[in-house]
């Protein structure tokens, strides 16, 4: 959900501070307050409102206040118009207790934490109530988001003009540069010198049950700097560096710096007579050093570090804008559960603030006891920089957002119905897909909305033709290398014209990128089509990267090719199966598996549409395939049918290749549907062939989009025909046999429309090295054996 369309309180008469002693002074006094109204909501959640089922809610008390000082200085001091924030998933009782102080939240919000309707456990652009611009809660995706953001704005800046000052800023758990994705991105060449990129690091040395080993930060810092990053740090607070500059001050140092974290987090919880001895020991210069500091204040001097010290995150913060800009990393030195009485336990990820130590909590922070969710007085300093950042960050929307929405309009009317592909022969769907990508680039008003990405795949999936047509896109013009011989073949000009992005070998990223262009509208105001090829089988490999750009409501196109085992020698490791399943469950996609040039001529324009549609419309995978397929077998169909009803068909979901009415059956003939989808199609007509030549009456159903039909079905409830184009009443009965290059359960549903019998046939094994006539045989998917299935259906209709 963005900013730009959100009704604003007023901003209250008045200035913000502008003296820095005053400034840290208004600073702590709201991130006190924040402090309290995210222990708060996370308390109410799980001990006062009403749990009839008693289902463990949580919130993450701990691991919110270890993110308090950080928000704080960046939404009330140093973020700018336009930046965009991808906040750490357990952060976001804080992230909303901020939205709330800036009046983005309405009050009643606070109480709804978890709450179903109300405020989501982890940020979500799509289901929260205030403005969320990147969706977190699978660790580690919402830290390479940002990323994948910057890079768009860097390509939009180039092709469009659009100002590039904002900056894309994650907030990362430590223990979330543990998942392999991080990496993956970090090391890829086209993510390389974002100069608005800044990842803030929540360093607490805490993951979910255990204390992280002290060796792992300087290893971290070291992995950044070498892959060209600016590592920057707010290790310690001013209190403890002004120690550390008295006589005997570098003991100290050197004392916490060799403490292994399982010391440090224990000395932090001890009473300043307890902890004295043993962070002195018997060494005579740390006992003078600290001679000065009261039993009472040590506890909290030991734990003065960076993360939580304004002053010095807003002194890093600017440190990390400093010229020459590139991607910069903060650690942030932080104590979880900072601020609670649960600060620093080991155990402290998921425990709960009792009713006491809430009261107490409250006292301390001097919250209005008859007022606990109260914000604060506008005439106040506090309530004067609150608005002061709420007018800076969400005032007028800025000119983008407008220009976004009327250029995603442009692009829909762009659109053609029809690519007029060759369908002229014999093809395959990825060859028509390369070809429809040509055509594409040689609409105005289109063209230049498409970017392509691939995992160095792009040759071997079709996009060639795209490429040499438009280019490799780079930050800066790079020579042709002519010499080299994959340049002359590929005559690939790289430069910032280019609209072609080549990533290294991981799927993770292709699909990051994908979400992340795909939300171009909202988060730069330029829309883009962004379309992106992957084989088929390494879909898997990348899954939780596509759920999150679908879950954040991204729209984009990938092309999984080729697929199933019909890419018969490369063996059961690139034989893909389940990809279907996934195109019908995956919400927010849609999902189409064409066997004809013609059929992609028109999906293909459909997927930009939903890609334009910025309201309602939905990402697109199309499964494709290798597989030459006779495209004179689709003319019957067109012929029956006309262009114009074959084309809303095939968007609808499905249409009668064979229609038994075509044929001079018997009237008394027993009458079979075979239900094929993508490249079996051949397979099924000769299956029609052999049963027609036995007295069957048979229908073949050509599935485009079974997700479609399965929609359509579920839509209608238990109401009359869900498509009666297709399965009319007077065959609802008819049994069914669905053929298809995946697993066979993904189209074993049709039954249960109208209740008929269904013999499902597809791959529910691994496949292995072969032919493809092999492997068709061996799961039962060649013209006979559908047809022995077909004849055993017909038989069990008919009876004895």
């Amino acid at each position: 959900m963005t900013t730009t369309t959100r009704q604003r309180r007023p901003a209250a008469r008045g200035t913000a501070p502008t003296d820095d002693g005053e400034l840290l002074a208004t600073l702590d006094e709201i991130q006190r307050r924040v402090l309290w109204l995210a222990a708060l909501m996370v308390h109410h959640a799980n001990h006062v409102r009403p749990n009839p089922d008693g289902t463990k809610v949580g919130g993450h008390q701990a691991s919110s206040a270890s993110m308090v000082s950080i928000l704080t200085a960046l939404y009330f001091h140093a973020l700018r118009p336009g930046d965009r924030v991808s906040v750490k998933p357990h952060a976001s009782p804080v992230f909303h207790a901020i939205q709330y102080l800036l009046g983005n939240l309405p009050r009643h919000y606070l109480t709804t934490l978890r709450a179903f309707g109300g405020l989501q456990a982890y940020p979500s652009r799509t289901k929260d109530p205030d403005p969320v611009d990147f969706s977190t809660g699978s660790v580690g995706l919402g830290a390479v988001a940002p990323a994948f953001a910057a890079l768009a704005a860097r390509y939009a800046a180039a092709h469009f003009g659009t100002p590039d000052t904002r900056r894309f800023i994650a907030l990362v758990g430590d223990a979330e540069l543990d998942e392999g994705n991080v990496w993956e991105a970090v090391l890829d060449p086209a993510l390389d010198g974002l100069e608005n990129l800044l990842w803030i690091v929540d360093l607490n040395r805490q993951s979910l049950d255990r204390v992280v080993p002290g060796i792992r930060a300087a290893h971290l810092k070291q992995l950044f700097a070498e892959s060209g990053w600016r590592v920057l740090e707010a290790k310690y607070g001013r209190r403890l560096q002004a120690l550390f500059a008295r006589r005997g001050g570098q003991a100290l140092r050197r004392r916490i710096d060799e403490m292994r974290n399982e010391e440090y987090q224990a000395l932090i919880r001890l009473s300043g007579p307890e902890l004295r001895p043993r962070l002195v020991g018997d060494d005579p210069v740390l006992a003078r050093l600290l001679a000065s500091v009261p039993d009472a204040e040590l506890p909290a001097v030991l734990a003065n570090l960076g993360g939580h010290d304004l002053g010095e995150l807003l002194a890093v913060l600017a440190q990390a804008d400093a010229e020459p800009r590139r991607p910069t990393i903060i650690f942030a030195y932080t104590i979880k559960g900072w601020g609670l009485p649960i600060a620093g336990h080991p155990l402290n990820h998921s425990q709960l603030l009792s009713a006491e130590q809430i009261e107490a909590l409250g006292a301390a922070l001097g919250v209005p006891p008859d007022d606990p969710w109260a914000g604060f007085d506008p005439a106040t300093p506090a309530g004067r920089l609150c608005a002061a950042a709420a007018t800076r960050l969400y005032g007028p929307p800025p000119t983008g957002a407008a220009s976004g929405s009327a250029a995603a309009w442009s692009i829909a009317a762009a659109v053609p119905d029809d690519l007029e592909l060759p369908t002229a022969g014999s093809t395959s769907t990825q060859e028509s897909f390369g070809r429809a990508l040509m055509r594409l680039a040689d609409i105005p008003g289109l063209r230049e909305r498409i970017v392509t990405a691939s995992p160095d795949v792009s040759v071997s999936t079709n996009l060639a033709g795209w490429i040499n047509k438009t280019g490799v896109f780079a930050p800066r013009e790079e020579p042709d290398f002519e010499s080299a011989e994959v340049y002359r073949l590929l005559r690939w000009k790289r430069g910032p014209a280019g609209q072609h992005i080549e990533l290294g070998i991981s799927e993770m990223n292709l699909f990051m990128l994908l979400g992340m262009f795909g939300l171009s509208t909202e988060l730069l105001g330029e829309p883009l089509i962004p379309i992106g090829t992957v084989y088929d089988p390494f879909v898997c490999r990348g899954l939780d990267a596509l759920i999150y750009g679908l879950y954040s409501g991204a729209r984009f196109i990938v092309a999984g090719t080729p697929s199933g085992v019909t890419l018969a020698p490369e063996g059961g490791a690139h034989q893909s199966t389940v990809t279907p399943s996934l195109g019908i469950e995956l919400p927010n996609l849609e999902s189409f598996e064409p066997c004809f040039a013609q059929e992609l001529a028109w999906i293909i324009p459909e997927a930009i549409r939903q890609c334009a549609d910025r309201r309602a419309g939905r990402a697109t995978y199309l499964r494709l395939s290798t597989r030459p397929v006779e495209q004179a077998l689709l003319t019957p169909a067109l012929r029956r049918l006309g262009p114009a009803e074959l084309r809303r068909q095939v968007l609808l979901g499905g249409y009668r290749l064979i229609d038994r009415h075509d044929h001079a059956d018997h009237p008394a003939a027993p009458v079979v549907q075979i239900a094929v989808s993508g490249t079996l199609v051949p397979e099924a007509v000769a299956a029609a062939a052999l049963l027609r030549r036995e007295g069957v009456a048979v229908n073949v159903l050509c599935l485009t989009s079974p997700r479609r039909l399965y929609e359509r079905w579920r839509a209608a409830g238990s109401t009359g025909a869900p498509f009666p184009w297709l399965i009319p009443l007077d065959e609802a009965s008819a049994p069914i046999i669905t053929v298809h290059d995946a697993a066979s359960h993904a189209l074993a549903w049709l039954g249960a429309v109208h209740g008929a019998p269904v013999t499902a046939l597809g791959v529910d094994a691994f496949g292995q090295s072969g032919g493809r006539a092999d492997l068709y045989r061996a799961f039962g998917l060649d013209a006979e054996q559908i047809a022995v299935a077909a004849f055993a259906a017909a038989d069990r209709v008919l009876g004895p």
